[in-house]
């Protein structure tokens, strides 16, 4: 059998919710990612994990991993990221301006269609061959 993802769920009140909330964004995380790093904690130091504040961490755990772990990225990664989120938005606003002007083009052609009469090439190619002996030899010159 595969390993397969459960899910767990709890009520807190909402004042827990609030701070909780908090936590995580200061953490620049998610509320899942939270719970998911302190249970993966706990398994792995199997139910022995003690939730303190960050003033009291004791120094002797200088050796033990950052909790939540941090990584940092350099700055030329976040300006690349934003002007790529820029150019992204740039190009949602051109293709809304795109549908809206085939739009546009299409209830132009919709009211066109009434008023003319479409004049096909092919339509005209084959009335001029009905009426010109294919035999004859045309110069041009």
């Amino acid at each position: 059998m595969g390993n397969k993802n459960k899910t767990v769920s709890f009520r807190v009140s909402q004042d827990s919710f609030e701070k909780l909330r908090e936590i995580a964004e200061e953490r620049d995380l998610s509320l899942s990612a939270v719970f998911r790093d302190y249970v993966d904690k706990l398994v792995a130091h199997d139910g022995q994990v003690k939730v303190v504040p960050a003033h009291q961490v004791e120094e002797s755990d200088e050796d033990a991993p950052e909790f939540p772990p941090k990584v940092k990225v350099p700055k030329s990664f976040l300006r690349e990221h934003e002007r790529l989120e820029l150019e992204a938005e740039h190009l949602r606003d051109q293709l809304e301006e795109h549908k809206r002007y085939v739009t546009h083009l299409r209830e132009k052609l919709e009211e066109s269609d009434e008023d003319e009469e479409v004049v096909k090439l092919e339509d005209l190619d084959d009335e001029l061959t009905e009426d010109v002996d294919l035999d004859d030899n045309y110069t041009l010159g």
